[in-house]
């Protein structure tokens, strides 16, 4: 499969996600999908909470299902799409669970950030620079 066909098929996962997002407070919603290095794809979507700090963001949703199927490495993608035109990046919050994910497996995963117009590729570390991580620990 091709770099763009693995991609875009990321992308629709990551927008199937999105459909069953529980997001009736900020009406945003967000899928995302972790692709790993057997091939494995996990998604997650935005889970809002009344008590607005219990929110779950999509790839914390999707890290933490990953992490119950025992994967504890080898991540090699991740697609985050959101309800709007442009492109939508992983918050502060969520680099820094994707950075945790990604130390694991000693990878810096390509992340892709779209919208219904447009991709973004990035890395983690572009988006994360200075990662404070299990390393840190040391």
């Amino acid at each position: 499969m091709s770099e763009d066909n693995n991609r875009d098929s990321l992308i629709a996962a990551a927008k199937r996600a999105m459909d069953n997002s529980y997001s009736p407070y900020s009406k945003f919603r967000v899928g995302a999908a972790l692709r790993f290095a057997d091939g494995t794809v996990v998604t997650g979507t935005n889970i809002e909470n009344a008590s607005y700090g219990l929110t779950l963001c999509a790839e914390t949703v999707a890290v933490a299902k990953a992490m119950d199927d025992g994967h504890r490495g080898g991540l090699e993608e991740v697609a985050v799409i959101g309800d709007t035109d442009g492109p939508v990046t992983p918050c502060g919050r969520c680099r820094q669970v994707l950075n945790e994910m990604a130390e694991l497996g000693e990878t810096d995963p390509i992340v892709w950030c779209a919208g219904d117009g447009e991709v973004v590729q990035t890395r983690l570390s572009d988006l994360l620079p200075r990662a404070f991580g299990p390393a840190s620990l040391g």
